[in-house]
């Protein structure tokens, strides 16, 4: 999975946001628009391959104020549109400069 392909989903308005990640977003006083500015410049920190129905990636970006994001998609290749599973401000107890959980 790239993250280009995720961009472009957004772009196109190929994308479905769950409800858990409508919750979450409201629930950190998150915008969509954050979340999507934070994947343009953003990076792929881990990756689900295995994940059903479609693969699914852990993405770190940050939005206008530089204020950390995560944000969880996954990917249907054949129809080029991306799920938004979850998106999140998150824990810096949990986590090594927001790219590495710590153990």
């Amino acid at each position: 999975m790239k993250i280009a392909d995720i961009i472009e989903s957004i772009k196109t308005d190929k994308i479905r946001i769950t409800d858990h990640a409508d919750e979450e977003i409201h629930n950190d006083n998150l915008s969509f628009e954050e979340v999507f500015i934070s994947i343009v410049n953003g990076e792929i920190i881990e990756n689900y391959p295995d994940d059903k129905p479609y693969p699914s990636c852990l993405i770190f970006g940050e939005n206008f104020k530089n204020e950390p994001i995560h944000s969880v998609w996954a990917y249907n290749k054949e129809t080029k549109a991306s799920v938004l599973i979850t998106a999140y401000r998150p824990d810096s107890d949990k986590w090594v400069k927001w790219k590495r959980r710590k153990k």
